[in-house]
């Protein structure tokens, strides 16, 4: 096996944290002794062993000599676990092949200084574009310290929704929507307006097997979400978040005593001040958030700059509808020339539907 071969072993791995990892990166890290795979590692949870020293662990041999894969720089800073440079170093490792730099200002070079100064020899960027494309959401939150925002929504060939009555269960099919629970389980919040909370009364959860619910954000500038929604009653056993501009704090009570968390936020063209809004959810360590809002509200993202990327699931189904909704609504923009532009980064066929991954590449405005 090639050093590339190693390296796409530990990326694998390092995709089993997907949902748990949170606001950590997903790692994997796999040690090679003489030609063989001596143990295998990822960091699987938030707060526990990291990749490298669960790799570690796992050798039922002697480790002296062997050569280290691992997707993300090593850690060379105290957190919730030590770092993982000195495990390296007092294991005996030779060589250490580290695909993705490591942005964090703790980490950024120093990880692979410290090993190079200790005598071990140490290759970067294999693999790096492949390992770079397991944490765009920890790149972005380590860098800005606000939501990864992963816009997503189901659409038919022509663009609706819904159709023109607003029924809409359902535009994709059976493989599509589970998918969209493996996106649930992998990000870290679920965002949505209140609009979609007062039509549909959605539970908003993974429903994957084994998977982990994402904390739960309604944008509600007049504080409209019924006390008696679903959102509301599952509060104390679903983190749940409302995001207002509602001044009248009497009117918090009822929530709060359902376990709702209010957020007072400043408004911004008759709505909740989006950007203010990020701010504090990434003081909350929300490193992430899937964006599953109506029309209004998703036209509202873009117009902000929060949205980092879209995931369009499309039906090969008509609705018609001159009236019918679409995924962006708003006043949308006066020229071509003013578009959002995208980057496709994927397209995979769900069944009979598609999945268009793509990357934001400009927006359009400000807040």
């Amino acid at each position: 096996m090639t050093d590339q071969d190693y390296m796409r072993r530990a990326i694998e791995l390092a995709k089993q944290g997907e949902g748990w990892t949170s606001p950590n990166p997903l790692v994997g890290a796999v040690i090679v002794k003489d030609g063989r795979v001596i143990g295998e590692g990822y960091h699987a949870r938030y707060g526990e062993c990291h990749a490298e020293r669960n790799a570690l662990k796992a050798c039922m041999e002697p480790t002296e000599g062997a050569d280290l894969y691992v997707t993300l720089e090593p850690c060379c800073h105290y957190g919730k676990q030590p770092p993982c440079v000195e495990a390296i170093v007092q294991a005996g490792i030779r060589r250490v092949f580290v695909g993705s730099d490591d942005p964090n200002p703790l980490v950024a070079g120093k990880g692979i200084r410290y090993l190079r100064e200790r005598g071990i020899t140490v290759e970067t960027h294999v693999l790096k574009e492949e390992c770079d494309r397991l944490n765009p959401v920890f790149f972005h939150f380590i860098r800005k310290r606000t939501p990864y925002v992963v816009m997503k929504y189901a659409m038919t060939l022509d663009g609706k929704i819904a159709a023109y009555t607003g029924a809409s269960k359902w535009v994709t099919g059976e493989e599509a929507r589970a998918y969209v629970q493996r996106e649930r389980h992998r990000y870290r919040g679920i965002m949505v307006g209140v609009g979609t909370v007062l039509a549909d009364d959605p539970m908003l959860n993974c429903r994957m097997p084994g998977g982990r619910n994402p904390v739960r954000i309604i944008c509600d500038t007049h504080l409209r979400t019924p006390v008696t929604s679903q959102i509301v009653r599952t509060a104390k056993e679903i983190p749940t978040i409302l995001a207002v501009c509602e001044p009248d704090r009497n009117r918090y009570q009822p929530y709060e005593e359902a376990g709702c968390q209010i957020l007072a936020l400043p408004e911004a063209e008759g709505h909740i001040d989006l950007n203010a809004l990020m701010e504090k959810l990434g003081q909350a360590q929300i490193d992430s958030i899937l964006l599953e809002g109506g029309g209004t509200l998703n036209w509202a993202a873009c117009k902000c700059g929060i949205v980092r990327e879209v995931h369009a699931y499309v039906a090969p189904k008509l609705f018609g509808g001159a009236e019918a909704k679409t995924p962006v609504e708003g006043r949308g923009v006066a020229d071509p020339s003013e578009a959002v532009l995208l980057k496709i980064k994927e397209i995979r066929h769900l069944g009979e539907d598609l999945l268009i991954e793509s990357e934001v590449q400009d927006v359009y405005g400000n807040c």
